[in-house]
């Protein structure tokens, strides 16, 4: 399960350092290649909770080893890929594919919890999300060791040894599926999965992302099928009984809501960090796609020691408190950089997001645990991936938009600018959530 888990962060994170080296193969820009980062996105956000509902109604051992097979594939593709068309793809795939793996493991341990008639122990589920904090910490720094050893393709072939190993070791290891209640013959699968709120729900986010790709040229258009889907998204969630997203759920669960509103609004900040600082290094500064993932080794190394931290931290607040503030300062520090900063400062700057990544995904995954409904905590757990996927188109539609078709000075100011403003709303969110100082 934590093999699987990893996979998801670790390419949504190295592909950082070799977006520039993407870019110059098939001439394409900045703007062209946040399609790269947004397409896993799209796909991941949907996918997510979608297999988190397979798993919990058909089962998650069955849902985690067909995910694996989907993400050999997307190696297969992106590794052999002759277009930048081909990369689309395999990045597609390789969204839906890994998208089974956390909300899979999630329903795993539940099941194991209600079979040894215990919760499942803060410091498992901290393994599994030290698998997803690890990989994610240390994919910009693997990224730039690919790229600089066997290039970019590198960076799409290493899924396949991993995939293979985690589909061997699921098969050994992981428990027969239990028999499920949700899938009966008055209770279909189909109806359990709710197929029209789902493709409601991808169309809107779908439509969402193409208009927010383009902010330099806002398709305004696009605004008016955006609503009318989210309005017709809305009225079924509420008439079904079972729906693909609870409104009625998350709106009488106001910290659970919150939770996911902070989650996606952290990631906004450190993905933007990931994609757009790394740029900025390679073009703005003239870095190589290796020395800037040895730049980025103070984050990755902050985020593994805040991660294992934040899981043996009994409280949620603090770390939460402590990691928005952070993200605040590092936006700050961020508008200032330029083309003849120190060293030291560019160190600094990794470090200061690296902090709040090790303790945002424990501190969180611990609220979802605490706040959502035993019986849906596979598709919870989906939801909280979904908020932070959507954190992370907005983050590459503000680097398209600050950027262009290259990183500069200006550019980064533009985006550190935002981030810093955003970074003040996660303290307000954060210090004001009166659920979190009941869980201190």
């Amino acid at each position: 399960m934590l093999i699987g888990s990893l996979l998801n962060p670790l390419n949504t994170t190295m592909i950082s350092t070799a977006l520039v080296s993407i870019g110059d193969s098939f001439g394409i820009g900045a703007a062209d290649t946040a399609w790269l980062i947004s397409v896993l996105y799209l796909a991941s956000a949907v996918g997510q909770p979608v297999l988190g509902k397979l798993a919990d109604a058909l089962g998650p051992r069955r849902i985690f080893l067909a995910g694996l097979v989907l993400v050999f594939a997307s190696g297969l593709v992106g590794t052999l890929a002759p277009t930048f068309g081909w990369l689309i793809v395999s990045r597609l795939l390789l969204g839906v594919g890994t998208s089974a793996a956390y909300p899979a493991a999630m329903s795993v341990l539940r099941d194991e919890g209600r079979r040894v008639g215990r919760t499942p122990p803060r410091t498992v589920l901290a393994r599994v999300s030290m698998a997803a904090l690890g990989s994610a910490a240390v994919g910009p720094s693997l990224g730039g060791l690919l790229v600089a050893l066997v290039g970019w393709r590198g960076i799409f072939a290493v899924n396949l040894p991993v995939a293979l190993v985690a589909f061997v070791a699921a098969l050994i290891w992981i428990p027969v599926d239990p028999p499920r209640g949700a899938v009966t013959a008055d209770n279909s699968l189909r109806r359990s999965l709710d197929p029209l709120g789902i493709g409601l729900f991808s169309t809107a986010l779908t439509l969402l992302v193409f208009f927010l790709l383009d902010l330099s040229h806002p398709l305004w258009w696009l605004l008016a099928p955006f609503a009318a889907v989210s309005a017709v998204l809305v009225w079924w969630q509420l008439r079904r009984p079972r729906p693909f997203i609870d409104l009625r759920m998350l709106a009488g669960n106001a910290p659970l809501a919150r939770t996911y509103l902070r989650h996606g609004l952290s990631y906004l900040l450190i993905y933007c960090v990931m994609y757009g600082y790394t740029q900025w290094l390679e073009e703005g500064r003239g870095f190589s796609s290796g020395y800037t993932g040895l730049l980025m080794l103070p984050m990755s190394v902050a985020a593994l020691v805040c991660s294992l931290l934040g899981a043996r931290t009994k409280g949620i607040r603090g770390p939460l408190a402590l990691a928005a503030v952070l993200l605040a300062v590092g936006a700050s520090v961020l508008a200032f950089v330029g083309g003849q900063t120190p060293l030291a400062v560019l160190l600094l700057v990794g470090a200061c997001f690296g902090v709040p990544q090790g303790l945002i995904g424990t501190s969180n995954q611990a609220a979802v645990q605490a706040y959502a409904p035993p019986e849906e905590i596979g598709s919870a757990a989906g939801l909280q991936r979904t908020a932070q996927y959507i954190g992370a188109i907005a983050a590459s539609s503000l680097i398209a938009l600050a950027y262009g078709r290259r990183a500069s000075d200006s550019g980064l100011h533009l985006m550190a600018g935002v981030s810093a403003g955003l970074g003040v709303l996660l303290i307000i969110l954060t210090f004001t959530d009166r659920a979190l100082r009941a869980r201190r």
